[in-house]
């Protein structure tokens, strides 16, 4: 990254289903959801928070990010869940900061302290390229929410190069309605956060009103969409829903809550990762019941929970490990 970019590397021939933005591109019509985009950066409610901030002018909101994306790392992950990863990884960007403020996140340096590099849509561009041509199944953006315009905008320089991998919404779920729209026939697959049941403690532990409203509209806009998450004979994803819930430790996470709605207003064939990976970071060990690793009995009870609700597609790609 830097001034100088990454080295741009024209992408390989590349296997399976073409990306869905492909076909806006080659209409001409991609141009105008840039420009939609980048429209919601002059009094920003690009998300929910509707800061109201000229991002276009320097100004930053709650996501602290101006014009320009931020971008941390990116290269091919095999960490990610088993359709995403494939045989030869998921082509992960991780954006800097974030529209939530979890007090446990995993990842606080990138999405609280801001660790990253500031990124021009040519910079971006090569970076999807690049990744494109070393193998990956899909271009998987970790939390887009923020830099949406910035995205379309890179991508459209991307896709005059040749890039045709599906994209994966990496999100933590906090997303607008309004801005998802804009994404209908770009985004290939979806793959937000489902955090929190219950309102009080999204408000609580991420700092956000409505965390339970406003997620599952956009769940709901994101599944109508793409539907149900579609795997090949390979075993990778090619388009459609994906959720993740993390399991929190004392129930704080709302499981029952959330699976119920997965499956009453969504569809019995969601795929679903319930995760139990939850361990004490940032700033958890301040909060008593976010000091601990959640226990094999409070994770096998979620996963009771998501098969009471009728959710059978549940992800099973890592070995489940917990500390007592």
């Amino acid at each position: 990254m830097g001034k100088g970019g990454p080295p741009c590397i024209h992408p390989l021939s590349g296997e399976g289903r073409v990306a869905a933005y492909t076909e806006l591109f080659h209409r001409g019509k991609l141009k105008e959801r840039i420009e939609a985009a980048k429209s919601l950066l002059q009094s920003c409610h690009l998300c929910p928070h509707h800061c109201g901030v000229n991002r276009l002018e320097g100004e930053v909101g709650k996501c602290r990010t101006a014009s320009e994306a931020i971008v941390s790392s990116y290269g091919p992950h095999f960490g990610e869940e088993a359709p995403l990863v494939g045989r030869r990884g998921s082509g992960t960007i991780f954006f800097t900061n974030c529209n939530l403020r979890c007090l446990f996140c995993q990842n606080y340096s990138i999405s609280q302290l801001g660790e990253g590099e500031k990124v021009n849509k040519q910079e971006l561009a090569c970076m999807m390229l690049s990744l494109q041509a070393q193998g990956c199944h899909n271009i998987n953006l970790v939390s887009p929410t923020h830099v949406v315009p910035q995205i379309l905008e890179a991508l459209g320089v991307a896709a005059e190069s040749g890039l045709h991998l599906p994209l994966v919404y990496n999100s933590g779920g906090y997303d607008s309605v309004e801005t998802l729209k804009i994404l209908d026939g770009i985004v290939d697959i979806y793959m937000p956060d489902m955090k929190y049941g219950d309102k009080r403690v999204a408000k609580e532990l991420s700092g956000i009103e409505n965390y339970p409203q406003v997620n599952r509209a956009a769940v709901k806009e994101m599944h109508r969409q793409v539907g149900d998450l579609k795997i090949d004979r390979d075993g990778v994803a090619q388009r459609g829903l994906l959720v993740r819930h993390l399991v929190l430790p004392d129930g704080l996470a709302g499981t029952k809550e959330v699976v119920n709605f997965i499956s009453k207003q969504i569809s019995l064939n969601t795929y679903s990762n319930i995760m139990a990976q939850y361990n004490p970071c940032y700033k958890a060990y301040e909060i008593p019941s976010l000091a601990r690793p959640i226990s094999t009995a409070e994770f096998q009870e979620a996963v009771e929970l998501a098969h009471q609700a009728g959710l059978n597609r549940l992800d099973r790609a890592r070995p489940i490990i917990v500390r007592f």
